[in-house]
């Protein structure tokens, strides 16, 4: 078995080192004020960017190193860099790149805008900075936006759940996902357009008051008398849909959004929400499906320890959002 081993690190050895040397390097520029960025430019070892290549900036800023260090086979350096205009239409990128063999990923992070991520090549060492991202890169970023939204935004992810959980049967599920689709919809294009609004800090309250709300009605289930979402599931998803519309326009606002793209933003928003709540709805169903088939008997149990979870959790969110 040693010998083995020792033959397996042996094989794998040279193979890890083709691999280092090819990761690429990462420049990221992230906005933090009207003026001010912060830098972090991270160089592999191997592939000759850490000793040839560096930050290619314009000559309107002024860069202050903030220190170095080693990091996974890399030289990781961090600065600080001032402008007096913006970037928008300037070329940025690496100097030196053209005598390595390693590529480089640059990511730009303005404030209220899109992010630009651009690959640097021995062909391509600079970019120029967008004035106003393409259609194209907004849809990309939207719809990423929108997906991860839902899938770490708890209290979404929780009424999701807490729906299917209530409702199970899947085409009652997708009739109530429906018209929460279409309230949210309503109300998150009508916030980010400043048609109307209402203050965050109720709306917040509101959205773990209506995970509470689906916990209970869970947790009353008795198989004899149907509870009101069981009967008017999809005006019970409508209602509180038009809550969580106002939340995910509270997430877009400080996410920004672009201008001259603002609609294709709020489609392409809208569309990875739905694509990620689309993703747990089918996973729980597939979750209920499988308990069913090959464990009835703790079918309810395992509902209610998960209701239970649910409710204590929004519970403490609801007096947490309430005092503030």
């Amino acid at each position: 078995m040693i010998r083995l081993l020792l033959v397996l690190a042996l094989l794998l050895w040279p193979g890890a080192l083709r691999a280092d040397a090819l990761q690429p390097g990462y420049l990221e520029l992230t906005q933090r004020s009207d003026s001010l960025w912060s830098i972090v430019w991270k160089a592999p070892i191997l592939g000759g960017l850490a000793t040839r290549a560096s930050p290619a900036l314009p000559g309107f800023c002024q860069v202050t190193p903030r220190g170095s260090g080693l990091s996974n086979a890399a030289l990781v350096t961090r600065a600080d860099m001032v402008c007096t205009r913006s970037l928008s239409g300037a070329k940025v990128g690496l100097s030196g790149i053209e005598a390595g063999f390693t590529d480089a990923l640059l990511r730009i992070a303005p404030l209220s805008q899109p992010v630009q991520t651009e690959r640097l090549t021995r062909d391509r060492a600079l970019i120029t900075v967008a004035t106003v991202p393409d259609r194209w890169q907004v849809a990309q970023t939207y719809l990423a936006i929108g997906v991860e939204h839902i899938l770490a935004g708890f209290d979404h992810l929780l009424f999701v759940i807490a729906l299917v959980l209530l409702l199970q049967n899947g085409w009652t599920v997708i009739k109530a996902a429906t018209a929460f689709t279409v309230a949210h919809s309503v109300t998150l294009a009508g916030s980010s357009l400043g048609l109307f609004g209402l203050a965050q800090a109720p709306v917040e309250a509101l959205i773990a008051l209506s995970i509470v709300f689906l916990a209970v009605e869970i947790a009353k289930q008795d198989g004899v008398t149907r509870r009101l979402t069981e009967r008017i599931p999809w005006a019970v998803a409508f209602l509180f849909g038009l809550l969580h519309g106002f939340g995910f326009a509270g997430a877009l606002r400080e996410i920004g959004l672009p201008e001259g793209e603002l609609p294709m933003a709020l489609l392409t928003f809208n569309l990875g929400v739905e694509l990620g709540q689309v993703l747990v709805i089918v996973l729980t169903l597939a979750l209920l499906a499988s308990l069913r088939r090959l464990a009835q008997p703790a079918m309810r149990p395992v509902i209610m320890t998960a209701t239970y979870l649910i409710g204590g959790t929004a519970s403490f969110w609801l007096i947490e959002r309430i005092v503030g």
